[in-house]
């Protein structure tokens, strides 16, 4: 490979790697192309990619990014998968395969500035994702208004109650 390839790899992944939310570095010895492409297809409905490059092109390029704590942990035959929006999907996809495979497997990882071992990637799994999340917040902001108004409905319904037994009264 020419130095001017190289350069162009390091930059297009030194790119990904800032825009990057969490970086997953992972093992893939023995693994398939089928296999691999079906990793790659669900990574990217994660919103995330998936990058095997050469160990010394991946350091270099993670210098002096966000993801710069696990630059100098590229060795042996590795992979990274970077996420751009929601982290604990990308997670997810991740943990889902490894447990699935028994080629592939998850090294550790990066989340804002904290490198992450594979038991915290685990954790990381198992939380709610963010629209389940935003489902949750929005169904408690909700719940508020809807039982006020209930509380009140329920507080006329008791008058109109009195006043109805009243006017039964009344008229017997």
């Amino acid at each position: 490979m020419k130095r001017s390839e190289k350069a162009v790899i390091i930059e297009m992944l030194k790119a990904r790697a800032e825009a990057a939310s969490i970086s997953l570095v992972t093992d893939f010895k023995g693994m398939q192309v089928e296999e691999l492409t079906t990793l790659r297809r669900k990574i990217r409905e994660a919103n995330g990619e998936f990058y095997v490059v050469k160990n010394t092109l991946a350091r270099i390029a993670f210098q002096g990014t966000p993801q710069e704590g696990i630059a100098d942990m590229f060795k042996e035959n590795c992979a990274v998968a970077l996420g751009f929006e929601d982290p604990v999907a990308m997670a997810k996809v991740v943990s889902e395969f490894a447990k699935n495979s028994n080629k592939f497997s998850l090294r550790h990882g990066q989340l804002d500035g904290r490198v992450l071992t594979v038991d915290d990637v685990a954790a990381l799994s198992k939380l709610p994702s963010k629209p389940e999340l935003l489902a949750k917040a929005l169904g408690t902001m909700n719940a508020v208004p809807t039982q006020f108004v209930s509380l009140f409905a329920n507080i006329i319904r008791g008058m109109l109650n009195c006043l109805k037994a009243i006017e039964e009264q009344k008229a017997a």
